[in-house]
């Protein structure tokens, strides 16, 4: 059995964040049925695998009533609708708990459920602006850079959601009790920005956006281009690491600027990239190979599934077709389920299996 075998998840229909962290439940074994919209996506999605789909306009009476019959029986039911939305349609925590005081009610907003920009509009950019997780993103004297929608949408927003089910569940099995959880993209991302703002009270974060030793200001932590136009990845950032990092790029024999002063890094960064820019990535991956220097190859999302180090971790599967990533955490006696497509049911076959 999977950890999660026998949790039953109730998840409405909506972008990027709750499906992903709903993907992560289904993942770990629960039972999570999708409520979808007439006519809803019927393309494969890796973020909608493991799940049942049922049809449902929650628009209507007939619509809610079968949402609430569902909800009876769920652990858990996730939303990702704005502020007060839920309520207006009949099916908001209080109106849940009513039926089902252990429910877990999970929502999925950016701003959260309380706050001046609560009832506002926003995608991850905004979020991670606000958070001060965007910022410190980008190269210097250049605008910030958008790292696709990964810190809002599914670390700060999806994995959140994940983990605060999670301990809502744990908790119920002391109190008995349910509770909302109130998932906000704009908290997750200011709280991955915690190690960060560790730097900026200790003084380690001296230095204008790129130029600081973890945000491509320093050499010795930046990507270099090689000669067939693709890149490296170093991330030396112990002398020893460093050391070895000089020897495979042949500079070890070099004088050259003291590692940690950053007033050096211009030299040292030029250096690295006139030594990069005469090989291909694939023989700089062969000198670094089986080298603690921390020098790895930069792999666009499709050649990942072949890295030797992902195919022996089993890192990705194919779902209904599609090569993604395999489920994770791994455990050591409950593993997670094996990951299926999403398929459509309905509620009372759900209802009976329950």
């Amino acid at each position: 059995m999977s950890p999660l075998h026998g949790i039953r998840v109730v998840e409405l229909a909506s972008l990027a964040p709750a499906p992903f962290g709903c993907m992560m439940l289904a993942d770990l074994g629960a039972d999570v049925v999708l409520v979808d919209r007439p006519g809803g996506n019927a393309t494969p999605d890796p973020l909608r695998r493991g799940r049942r789909a049922v049809s449902l306009d929650l628009k209507t009476g007939a619509g809610v009533a079968a949402l609430l019959r569902l909800a009876e029986r769920a652990d858990v039911l996730v939303e990702g609708f704005r502020p007060g939305v839920a309520e207006r349609l009949g099916f908001g925590p209080a109106d849940l708990h009513k039926i089902n005081p252990r429910l877990v009610y999970a929502r999925m907003t950016g701003w959260g459920q309380d706050g001046p920009l609560a009832a506002r509009a926003g995608h991850d950019i905004d979020y991670i602006a606000t958070a001060g997780a965007l910022a410190p993103l980008g190269r210097p004297g250049e605008p910030p850079l958008a790292p696709l929608n990964l810190i809002g949408d599914f670390a700060g927003g999806g994995m959140l959601l994940a983990v605060g089910v999670l301990a809502a569940l744990l908790e119920r099995e002391r109190s008995g009790r349910g509770q909302v959880v109130d998932a906000a993209m704009v908290d997750g991302s200011a709280l991955l920005t915690t190690f960060l703002h560790g730097m900026l009270g200790a003084g380690r974060w001296p230095f204008p956006r790129g130029g600081n030793l973890l945000d491509g200001g320093a050499p010795f932590y930046d990507t270099y281009r090689t000669s067939d136009g693709e890149f490296m990845a170093v991330g030396a950032l112990e002398r020893a690491f460093y050391r070895e990092l000089l020897a495979g790029l042949g500079l070890a024999g070099e004088e050259l600027p003291d590692q940690y002063d950053p007033a050096g890094w211009p030299v040292l960064r030029a250096r690295f990239a006139a030594r990069f820019a005469e090989r291909t990535r694939a023989e700089w991956t062969e000198v670094f190979a089986g080298v603690d220097a921390c020098v790895a190859p930069v792999l666009a999302p499709a050649e990942a599934p072949e890295h030797p180090h992902n195919r022996a971790r089993r890192a990705f599967v194919e779902v209904d077709g599609l090569i993604q990533p395999a489920p994770a955490p791994r455990f050591g006696r409950t593993p997670a389920a094996h990951p299926e497509p999403c398929r459509p049911a309905s509620v009372e076959e759900i209802l009976a299996g329950w």
